[in-house]
């Protein structure tokens, strides 16, 4: 009798809601034979545990599934009847379907851990074509591409690349900056879930463009399920002649290492990064000089985040005119939007550049889980603006939301109704930066706790009108004096609700 084939996630959120007893009650059934393969998310993560299985109709997914469902699941596809859990074809779902999936095309369809499989469905494509051409034809290729750093300010990578490359030394260093720590995202974690073969060719096409034999993966110590899918991927580019003294037979050399954080937030900015990667305490270093010119072990070092390192394949292997088409104005390719928060549809939704907060918001996400109404998204992670109804109308790019006194930052879009109260959502900001601050400057040291201190006074009424003008110069001072962007960006969604929300302010 043929096994019937069945998809199920191992992504660290289908996990946490019941996937290995799913996986449990699939394997101990005593009938009809069953064979599981654990793959990435779909990103549709309000159906997990999501659960596919080939039919004569193609793969039918399921979701949410518990193991009280599997049996009615198994018998519903024996017998051709639709059970209430039925999602259909998950492409044709219209979440999915309006996406454009150019890094995440494999997640939840592939075995993340096979790099047979990772081939088969285009993987290495952008390696082998990287490994025909010359430094400078790479560069030039990302340069045009319009790829900009996924992270944070979106600075041109290929410009970053450049100066790394030109900078003198004999060694150069490739650093994956994998410490997601924004609230409200998780595109890192999926793609080293669910495609980590990806992010091992992105960094080596990087290496080989700048000249550098050695690349360390940053991750936070929070991704135990990424840590193990990456440390299982990096084994098997090594097996497979990916990875070591001659990449895929060739004259090229490139290592891959792992190194696990300590749980810090201000390890996600790269100097402190470069500080904990050497062994010290996470720091935020003075620039200049920037890490390009003097960064790892004061060698020229590439610092790019998961998803900016994902995109570079899919620009080798299709071309900087491709990778070009989608997006608008300065803001090229796609971008993983993940959204969060107190939304129906909450997941990834990988799309180019453009739509708007009310599409991604409305449309997409399905509006509030809970039916009240929207009142406030956060997007960037707790150092973001929060951006009111009215500029729902906002692109979803990077010139546009800087505009308007926001970042995209990371992708994480985390939506609020009509309960939140933005004046304590401001004193989070400030206590959070007062938390996870290194101490280097004082403006972040100091002005952070200053910063509590003052909202204190605001929500109990005490000085009124005088606290608030003392607010806005504490602002003004850290994001003008702070060495990084943990101090120097509290100001975004301190300013941001009170700007927009004046009224939760006035406390009576």
């Amino acid at each position: 009798m043929t096994a019937l084939q069945v998809r199920l996630s191992w992504d660290t959120a289908s996990l946490a809601l019941g996937a290995e007893s799913i996986e449990h009650a699939l394997l101990g059934r005593e009938a009809c034979p069953i064979s599981v393969t654990r793959v990435g998310s779909r990103g549709l993560v309000w159906l997990e545990p999501l659960l596919e299985i080939s039919t004569k109709l193609g793969w039918q997914a399921f979701g949410p599934v518990a193991v009280d469902d599997v049996e009615s699941i198994i018998a519903s596809i024996g017998n051709g009847t639709k059970h209430p859990l039925s999602v259909g074809d998950v492409e044709v779902v219209p979440f999915f379907k309006k996406q454009t999936r150019l890094i995440f095309s494999r997640c939840g369809v592939t075995d993340p851990l096979s790099l047979d499989d990772y081939e088969r469905r285009g993987g290495l494509l952008g390696v082998r074509r990287a490994l025909e051409m010359t430094q400078s034809d790479i560069l030039e290729t990302i340069a045009q591409s319009g790829l900009r750093g996924r992270g944070g300010a979106g600075f041109p990578t290929g410009i970053k690349w450049k100066a790394a490359a030109d900078a003198p030394g004999a060694e150069r260093f490739i650093v994956c900056n994998a410490d997601e720590g924004d609230s409200g995202t998780f595109a890192d974690r999926m793609l080293m879930e669910g495609d980590p073969f990806l992010l091992i060719e992105g960094m080596i096409i990087a290496g080989i463009a700048i000249g550098s034999a050695r690349g360390y993966v940053y991750i936070r110590s929070e991704y135990p399920q990424a840590i193990i899918a990456m440390a299982r991927a990096i084994a098997a580019a090594h097996a497979h002649g990916l990875l070591g003294r001659r990449v895929l037979g060739t004259a090229h050399a490139f290592e891959i290492e792992l190194r696990v954080g300590a749980g810090s937030y201000v390890c996600g900015e790269e100097t402190a990064l470069l500080e904990s990667l050497e062994g010290r305490r996470g720091m935020v270093r003075a620039k200049p000089p920037l890490p390009a010119h003097h960064g790892l072990f004061g060698k020229p070092t590439i610092v790019n985040n998961v998803l900016t390192l994902a995109a570079v394949p899919t620009i080798l292997s299709q071309g900087a005119e491709f990778y070009h088409q989608f997006g608008v104005g300065r803001s090229r390719g796609t971008m993983a939007i993940q959204l969060a928060g107190d939304i129906r549809r909450g997941g990834l939704f990988e799309t180019p550049f453009g739509p708007t907060l009310n599409e991604l918001i409305d449309d997409i996400g399905g509006g509030t889980a809970s039916g009240r109404p929207v009142r406030a998204v956060q997007v960037g992670g707790p150092l973001g603006a929060y951006f009111p109804r009215a500029l729902f109308d906002t692109p979803f790019e990077y010139e546009s939301f800087t505009a308007r006194g926001g970042l995209i930052g990371h992708g994480g879009c985390v939506v609020f109704n009509d309960s939140v109260d933005m004046a304590r959502q401001a004193r989070f900001a400030m206590e959070f930066c007062a938390i996870e601050s290194c101490g280097k400057c004082t403006p972040c040291r100091i002005g952070s706790v200053r910063g509590v201190e003052t909202m204190d006074k605001i929500l109990k009424s005490d000085g009124g009108p005088t606290q608030i003008v003392l607010l806005r110069d504490l602002c003004d001072t850290m994001r003008s004096g702070s060495l990084c962007a943990l101090g120097g960006f509290v100001p975004y969604p301190v300013l941001s609700a009170l700007d927009h929300f004046p009224e939760d302010f006035v406390r009576q």
